[in-house]
C-alpha cells in the first residue's frame, strides 16, 4: 500500500538524520486550532512529528533554577529540529508533495504559552505519548525529556494511533514544581503561574529565554 511506503522511506529518512521519535497524525479534524492561515492549511490534512532526546546529565544539573548550559542545549536542540524539518520538508517536495515545516520553539503569545500550533497535541494524535500532569508530552521511553517539531503535509502516509496510557500513579512533577501550577489533572495547569515564574528565572538572569526545566528533570518515563 502506497501510504504504508511512503511512511517507511520518509521514517527512514528521518531517524538517519538523528531524531528518536517519529510518528504521523491526522490533523482535518484540528486545523482550526492552528494560527496558521486556513489557506495554507487547505490542502496539508497530516503532521509528521519528530521528537529528540534531550540530555540527561544535562538535565541533572536543574535543581531550583534553570541553568546556563540547559538554557544552550535547549536551544541547540531546537535549532538541530528546525534544520531536521527542513530537510525532511525538502525530501517530501522532491517527491512531488507539500510540506510546510513549523518551528520546534516560536512562541506567538508567551503569557498563553500558545505557539503557531501545539507540538505536543500534534505528537500526541501521532501514539509519540500522552499529555502528562506537567501540561507536556510524555514518552514512555524518555519521558518529557525531549523537544518536538511539526511537518504539516499532503504525502499520502499512514496515520498512527494516540496511545491510551497516562502518568499512572507517578506524581513527581507535582512535588518539584516551585509554584505549584501543576496539579492532578492536565487540563488545570496553571499557565499564568508557570509564566510568572518563567519571568522571574528570566530577571534573575539565569537564563536568556522563557525556560524552567525543573519538572522536566523529574519526569523520565515508565522505567
Amino acid at each position: 500500500m502506497l501510504k504504508n511506503i511512503y511512511y517507511n522511506i520518509l521514517k527512514r529518512y528521518s531517524l538517519s538524520l538523528g531524531i528518536d521519535l517519529f510518528g504521523v497524525a491526522d490533523i482535518s479534524k484540528i486545523k482550526e486550532e492552528f494560527l496558521i492561515s486556513q489557506k495554507i492549511l487547505e490542502k496539508l490534512d497530516k503532521a509528521i512529528s519528530i521528537g529528540v532526546r534531550l540530555s540527561p546529565i544535562i538535565l541533572e544539573e536543574i535543581e531550583n533554577f534553570p541553568t546556563r548550559l540547559y538554557f544552550h542545549h535547549y536551544r541547540t536542540v531546537n535549532n538541530f529540529l528546525d534544520q531536521v524539518a527542513f530537510k525532511i520538508s525538502s525530501f517530501i517536495q522532491r517527491h512531488g508533495f507539500r510540506a510546510l515545516p513549523v518551528a520546534s520553539s516560536q512562541i506567538v503569545n508567551w503569557q498563553s504559552q500558545k505557539a503557531h500550533l501545539s507540538h505536543k497535541k500534534i505528537a500526541f494524535l501521532a501514539g509519540l505519548g500522552w499529555i502528562g500532569r506537567n501540561n507536556l508530552l510524555v514518552n514512555k521511553k524518555f519521558g518529557s525529556q525531549i523537544r518536538l517539531v511539526s511537518i504539516l503535509t499532503d504525502m499520502p502516509l499512514k496515520i498512527d494511533s494516540p496511545l491510551k496510557e497516562n502518568c499512572g500513579k507517578c506524581r513527581l512533577c507535582i512535588e518539584v514544581c516551585p509554584v505549584q501550577a501543576i496539579k492532578e489533572r492536565s487540563e488545570d495547569f496553571d499557565h499564568l503561574r508557570c509564566f510568572e515564574k518563567l519571568k522571574e528565572f528570566q530577571k534573575e538572569r539565569f537564563v536568556d529565554q522563557y525556560i524552567c526545566g525543573i519538572c522536566v528533570r523529574v519526569c523520565q518515563g515508565k522505567r
